[in-house]
């Protein structure tokens, strides 16, 4: 009985390293074929070990020994190998719930009535035994994203029909949302004082909601980077060790509408201005169609409530984290869209 507990838990952590491996190198977003496979094969090694477990010793060691052989520098570290394990057995995140239970149908016809309900016991026990009862409880519908914090950013401008030029920036909002639990954790929002076009028209009023008295008054787009600036460093977030990437709807913000003000008023870009991932890209890789419409259209997708006035920036900005968070649910890794300045 020892020597069966024993084994056991080696191929558990052949299970997290190999597994949450597989997870990280081929997670796209239309692989869900290979999730019910690896579903299926985890309760079919679940029967193996209560059948044959002088075979079932063998074959682990082996596992075990060659894991550690070929894999090295590609052995997830923290909860990750064990968080993809978690969101295979509930079928939490890729998962897609039309596949879940004809998985289990397929599997479970070859099982003794009570295995599947002895397995999944036996899954929480071991995920508790290897010390990750408090990330899975942080982590257990998220698969683990490349970034510390995203910095969801969508800015106002000065506006017009037939359009102005220079646009200025009249809405500055940041919210920073926590990487793991995909949570706000800290909002940056400040109005901007436009001084090519100091008077707003009535077009950009109607259009964004901003009036003329939240303007007035307030400071420059220079004196707003400046505090951009300090948050950031209060916050955190300009720890080299910290790994944070800006969240736009579409290119526009960090790629037009910020290089060119700057330019235009003689300004320096930070580098972690130049840096992003556009959502709407994110959105096509992820389900498939293009969001013509932005955020009504990633909204309706999701079957989400639009939340707040269509262009107010910190509106769109909350629109914005709560679909990052739908998509986190369901599986998908946030990349870097942009190219490099």
């Amino acid at each position: 009985m020892l020597e069966v507990q024993v084994l056991s838990s080696a191929l558990w952590k052949f299970y997290f390293r190999w597994f949450g491996f597989l997870y990280q190198v081929l997670n796209s977003g239309f692989c869900s074929w290979l999730f019910m496979l690896i579903y299926s094969v985890n309760l079919m090694l679940f029967l193996f070990q209560r059948v044959a477990p002088s075979w079932f010793l063998f074959i682990s060691n082996c596992a075990v020994s060659y894991t550690n052989d070929v894999l090295g520098s590609f052995v997830v570290s923290d909860a990750s190998g064990c968080s993809m394990i978690a969101l295979l057995h509930t079928g939490a995140a890729k998962f897609p719930q039309n596949l879940l239970p004809r998985a289990r149908q397929a599997v479970c016809s070859l099982l003794p009535a009570g295995v599947l309900k002895e397995y999944s016991s036996i899954i929480s026990r071991k995920l508790a035994t290897h010390g990750f009862g408090a990330c899975m409880a942080a982590m257990s519908s998220f698969p683990p994203q490349r970034y510390h914090y995203f910095l969801v950013l969508d800015f106002e401008a000065t506006c017009d029909k037939p359009q102005i030029h220079p646009q200025e920036i009249i809405e500055f909002p940041i919210l920073k949302l926590n990487g793991r639990t995909m949570e706000i954790e800290s909002t940056f929002h400040m109005y901007v004082q436009p001084v090519v076009h100091p008077q707003l028209t009535p077009f950009c009023t109607e259009l964004t909601g901003i009036i003329q008295g939240m303007v007035d008054g307030q400071p420059s787009l220079q004196q707003v980077l400046e505090r951009v600036d300090e948050w950031m460093a209060k916050e955190g977030l300009l720890d080299p060790s910290v790994k944070s990437i800006f969240v736009t709807c579409g290119d526009w913000d960090l790629k037009v509408m910020l290089p060119g003000q700057c330019q235009y008023l003689g300004l320096p870009v930070a580098d972690y201005f130049k840096q992003w991932i556009n959502l709407k890209k994110a959105y096509s890789f992820a389900m498939g169609s293009w969001p013509k419409n932005g955020l009504l259209d990633m909204n309706k997708g999701l079957n989400l409530q639009h939340i707040g006035r269509p262009h107010s920036g910190i509106d769109d900005c909350k629109n914005i984290a709560n679909i990052m968070k739908t998509l986190a649910h369901r599986g998908f890794i946030f990349k870097q869209t942009s190219k490099p300045f």
